[in-house]
């Protein structure tokens, strides 16, 4: 069974840092791609940063360029995001996603295996 399990949330004030950590589990092949998405209440739950495994290229919301930065290690099990400059409307649940095909973190419809996720919460 595969598992993604976050770690790294927590809350703190506007301009402060936090670093998320995703780890997976139970997969025997390689993940195309990972990622992470966030969703906040009455929100859908967006794409914030992910990266293809193969190529290691990362891609950024809008909303967080310049500010998170997206990683993984050499075994593609292990996701990271680095989260500087916090603004109070980062809040919100933070989920590490995988996907089997490379191009399937770019939209919810195609994760395959989703993490419980962490909050975090930016207080002004």
């Amino acid at each position: 069974q595969v598992q993604l399990v976050e770690s790294g949330g927590g809350s703190v004030q506007a301009g402060s840092s936090l670093r998320l950590f995703c780890e997976a589990s139970g997969y025997s092949g390689t993940f195309g791609c990972l990622a992470w998405f966030r969703q906040s209440p009455d929100n859908e739950r967006e794409l914030v940063a992910h990266g293809w495994t193969s190529t290691r290229h990362t891609s950024y919301s809008d909303s967080v360029k310049g500010r998170f930065t997206f990683s993984q290690d050499s075994a593609k099990r292990k996701a990271y995001l680095q989260m500087d400059s916090l603004k109070p409307e980062d809040t919100a649940m933070y989920y590490c996603a995988a996907a089997r095909g490379s191009d399937g973190c770019v939209s919810r419809e195609g994760v395959d295996y989703w993490g419980q996720g962490t909050q975090v919460t930016v207080s002004s």
